[in-house]
């Protein structure tokens, strides 16, 4: 978006969008053009919008296409289910956050299981978590979403109250791969509830602010569980995991309260072909581009959060474990502060272009933690990693607005909750497999080539989004067109590719 462009959407604040506010006297209001014949539609926009839209959800108040300028103009363009979805977002992540970086010490030296079994253990709720993901898709797809995240949340629920009380390796381990269920199902599960219940420009939106909330949910539990738990007091402990437990209620209440009445599956047609299934869905290349992206996001991002940052910033910058916490603190701060701004910089640019700009910056974030490495134990090296977790940051606000977004406009009503399914599991993946990089690379004193891996990683998720650009429509890239120029896309684009309600694609 030009200047210009910027300096006419803060003149008009006070209004709506042009695309969506009231055409002046004289004109159609959908073509802006003078009435009849312009009321009716250009050459191929009717098919293109229907393939565009699919079956709508039973969700009466969705709004699309609204240009959001503050927290304000967002909140009144979410219905009613989008604001009850999303007004208790940090409440329910505040007791996970209360037990995320503490569960291993717990294992070890409040239960005193052996180190090797207690990274086990932790290892065994992403293992779990992966492999609940495809069926919980397919699940979300036949049942709806509803049905599914409320038996994840139950199987959560069981889960932190077992570990509570957790005192022999086995039982530890039924109660981190109930956990584990919960995981496998909630992403697809609330990512398809979300899309079904916001579109368009709204839906970037809301899941760039459902993220900021999360982290900060997140962030002030992890505080508080510090300052609370103590080891040589196991009951606190008890505690944190009983918090964590109640705070899965709030999300259950919602769903069988306000949110009751949402579906998300689909009863096909009587001449309706049959939905395609994983394969399929891979088949088509933006996806598989899509889902190689997200992998090599989390590998060189999140996976190493809790494993190659924070082994790098002790063994090789040689910080205090105050300025790792520190850092964690400010990377909280940041997302939590700018992710509204980052949002309204975005709105109508392509996603695509948005990660090219996310993947530049994470280069640059892992060049400032491997110049850490020439003056450690320092002031500067403490400086310098607390810079990385910050800059770092400024990169995830782009990076969750688009990915999940472009799944959604991907996928059809039908298919939604696999299309979410395989983001689940790309990202598992990379969570998984990031940790196992860095321990090896790190363990063998390859240091510096475990910065290079990281920069070159991150070099490739901006080419990966180079070539995802041009496997994508332009809706789905998060650009919006109008419906003339949609008409001429339809019949002067041959080639693009486009969903079809059965979750298959179409060429025109």
């Amino acid at each position: 978006m030009t200047s210009t462009a910027r300096s006419s959407r803060m003149s008009t604040s006070s209004t709506t969008s042009s695309r969506t506010r009231a055409a002046a006297p004289g004109r159609s209001r959908r073509w802006g053009c003078p009435t009849p014949p312009c009321d009716t539609p250009p050459p191929g926009h009717r098919e293109v919008e229907a393939s565009r839209n699919g079956p709508r959800a039973d969700v009466p108040g969705i709004r699309k296409n609204v240009e959001v300028i503050g927290m304000r103009s967002f909140w009144n363009a979410l219905p009613t289910e989008g604001r009850w979805l999303l007004s208790t977002v940090a409440i329910q992540t505040l007791g996970r956050g209360m037990t995320l970086p503490f569960t291993i010490i717990y294992f070890h030296e409040v239960r005193g299981f052996d180190l090797g079994i207690s990274g086990a253990l932790m290892s065994l709720i992403a293992i779990t978590g992966l492999i609940v993901t495809g069926p919980g898709g397919t699940l979300i797809d036949r049942f709806g979403a509803r049905r599914v995240l409320v038996v994840g949340l139950l199987s959560m629920i069981a889960g932190c109250i077992l570990l509570a009380y957790a005192t022999h390796p086995v039982v530890a381990a039924v109660a981190v791969m109930l956990i584990g269920v919960n995981f496998g199902v909630s992403w697809p599960g609330f990512n398809a509830l979300i899309a079904t219940v916001v579109e368009g420009e709204v839906r970037q939106q809301y899941f760039g602010v459902n993220f900021a909330l999360v982290n900060l949910g997140i962030g002030v539990g992890g505080v508080i569980g510090g300052f609370f738990v103590d080891v040589t007091d196991p009951a606190t402990f008890t505690t944190i995991f009983l918090i964590d437990a109640a705070s899965s209620l709030i999300p259950l209440a919602l769903l069988l309260g306000p949110l009751r009445h949402v579906r998300t599956q689909h009863e096909a047609e009587a001449d309706a072909p049959p939905t395609g299934g994983y394969r399929e869905i891979l088949r088509r290349p933006a996806v598989l581009w899509l889902t190689l992206l997200t992998f090599f996001s989390v590998f060189i991002g999140y996976g190493q959060m809790e494993a190659g940052f924070p082994a790098f910033a002790r063994q090789v910058s040689e910080v205090s474990t105050q300025v790792v916490g520190l850092s964690f603190a400010v990377n909280t701060a940041v997302i939590v502060l700018l992710q509204f701004a980052v949002l309204r910089l975005i709105s109508g640019r392509r996603r695509t272009r948005v990660m090219q700009v996310m993947a530049l910056i994470w280069a640059l974030s892992w060049v400032l933690l491997g110049a850490t490495g020439f003056l450690p134990d320092s002031l500067a090296a403490a400086i310098g990693v607390i810079a990385f977790m910050g800059v770092f940051a400024f990169g995830e606000t782009m990076l969750q607005p688009t990915v999940p977004a472009i799944y959604n406009d991907l996928a059809s009503d039908r298919t939604r909750g696999r299309y979410n399914a395989i983001n689940s599991a790309a990202f598992q993946g990379g969570a998984i497999t990031g940790p196992l990089v860095a321990g090896v690379m790190l363990g063998g004193g390859l240091d510096g080539w475990f910065i290079g891996v990281m920069i070159a990683g991150s070099l490739t998720v901006g080419g990966l989004a180079l070539v995802l650009e041009r496997t994508v429509t332009p809706e789905v890239n998060g650009v919006t067109v109008t419906g003339i120029d949609a008409g001429r896309r339809a019949v002067a684009a041959p080639g693009i590719h486009r969903t079809d309600d059965d979750g298959g694609t179409r060429t025109q």
